[in-house]
């Protein structure tokens, strides 16, 4: 797109959720980014937009604005039915560069982590990766350190703007970073799985939210890989992403490994 220059941030707006769906079942992720973009799209006073991508995924929409979405963008394409990083990050790279969100969060799913930085590199801009916490609102970052970090947030400066704070566990998970993209749009992130709370349901906003579908620009020559199958290898797993409390005990709580907890 000629027009599309990511250090014009003065033309960048809104704040965008990759909505990611699986064989038509949307990630759980995506709801809990919808339910923080909510947040910070209210102290921007900006639009909220979901951005779906997949082959006839359109009726999850509802879901989307259910969550806080003001409006969800759909793409929606038959070569897009198993994720490719081609064909995804083209089409998100298109629809980015034609509407300018002033950031962008993805969950930091397998999917996502492969596709963050292809789109961060070919919308020259940058992304923080694995983040936990989210903030634009000065004085609620400065609460956040209160309550997680030694610094005396009273007595330090902080330059008053509305850029995106994205902390992340740095150094092994022994300090925490807060990365900020002041010069570039959009602000990109990747927010891991279970740290951002979801909302609860609302059909006000699954009723009044404004679907925009988008025919994307796709063709097989875009795409370098061909998908033959799709194995899933665990048969049987525990969901601990959704799990509040995690108990982990060794092999040596028991006698008998079978019987379990004595």
């Amino acid at each position: 797109n000629p027009n599309y220059d990511s250090t014009k941030i003065e033309e960048f707006k809104n704040v965008w959720v990759f909505c990611e769906q699986r064989q038509g079942q949307m990630m759980s992720t995506s709801y809990e980014l919808i339910s923080e973009g909510r947040k910070l799209a209210d102290e921007l006073g900006v639009k909220l937009c979901g951005l779906l991508v997949g082959d006839n995924v359109g009726d999850l929409a509802e879901s989307i604005g259910g969550y806080g979405a003001d409006e969800v963008i759909v793409c929606d394409h038959p070569l897009l039915k198993n994720y490719t990083t081609d064909a995804y990050a083209k089409v998100i790279c298109d629809v980015i560069s034609e509407m300018k969100p002033e950031a962008f969060l993805i969950g930091a799913t397998n999917i996502g982590r492969d596709l963050g930085p292809r789109c961060a590199a070919r919308l020259h801009t940058g992304l923080t990766a694995d983040c936990t916490h989210l903030d634009v609102d000065v004085e609620k970052y400065k609460n956040f350190l209160r309550t997680t970090s030694n610094i005396d947030v009273d007595n330090t400066k902080f330059e008053e703007n509305t850029n995106l704070k994205m902390t992340r566990p740095a150094f092994g998970g022994h300090l925490m970073a807060t990365i900020i993209c002041p010069r570039f749009r959009p602000q990109m992130s990747t927010v891991r799985p279970g740290v951002m709370q979801t909302q609860p349901y609302d059909e006000a906003g699954a009723a009044k939210v404004v679907v925009e579908k988008i025919t994307p620009a796709l063709s097989a020559e875009d795409i370098h890989v061909e998908i033959l199958d799709i194995k899933k290898s665990a048969k049987k797993l525990v969901d601990l992403i959704g799990a509040d409390v995690v108990v982990s005990v060794g092999r040596g709580i028991s006698s008998d490994p079978e019987k379990g907890i004595a």
